[in-house]
């Protein structure tokens, strides 16, 4: 029983330095579109935690297949190393576009949907410090990250709603289409985090 304790530690220790890699890289980006002065080298401060963040699962997922006895069940460590790793490409993948189809300013829109990606991978990670306690303090944040899933999702639609009605040059609205659509999908990938991190809390009650 006693050789439990380093591997909890271990797992959640690893699952914390995930989540802090996340948050880092999101708040990075928040700051990139509120101020947008050096893209290219914005974007590669974004793809260096990015891939931190790809040695991090890395690690995870090794010592889950060294492991015989795992704190929490196997597909939950799996799928949750997955989730957090999925939101950090997304992260990456907006400052990329940002680069590749050479913007001159973000939109207010991208400047709002940043820093929901920001607040979400918090709350996120506020979930992730959790790991192994009480249910309904890990339920709060979960509501939260869903809250906010919804209010990018709106967000989106009525930007891209407004893209096409107002926007003449179509090479623009296949940009920012594409880059709202990155946004939204690491606002979804946090709720797939936090959706896991309940289900965690609930097996474990």
């Amino acid at each position: 029983m006693f050789s439990l304790i380093p591997r909890d530690q271990a797992f959640f220790q690893m699952f914390q330095n995930a989540a802090r890699n996340v948050i880092e890289g999101s708040r990075l980006l928040k700051e990139m579109m509120e101020d947008y002065r050096n893209p290219m080298e914005q974007a590669r401060r974004i793809k260096d935690v990015e891939h931190v963040g790809d040695g991090i699962t890395h690690d995870i997922v090794r010592k889950l297949n060294q492991t015989f006895i795992t704190p929490i069940d196997r597909e939950d460590i799996h799928g949750l190393a997955s989730a957090l790793d999925d939101i950090l490409d997304s992260v990456e993948a907006v400052a990329d576009r940002f680069v590749v189809f050479k913007v001159s300013k973000p939109t207010e829109t991208a400047i709002k949907l940043s820093n929901i990606l920001y607040q979400s991978a918090l709350a996120v990670g506020a979930g992730v410090d959790l790991l192994g306690k009480s249910h309904g303090e890990v339920t709060e944040y979960n509501v939260r990250v869903n809250s906010l899933e919804n209010e990018a999702d709106r967000l989106m639609r009525d930007a891209l709603s407004a893209l096409f009605e107002q926007e003449p040059n179509p090479i623009e609205v296949i940009k920012w289409k594409e880059i709202y659509e990155n946004f939204e999908e690491g606002t979804d990938r946090c709720e797939d985090a936090s959706n896991i991190l309940e289900c965690i809390a609930l097996k474990h009650h």
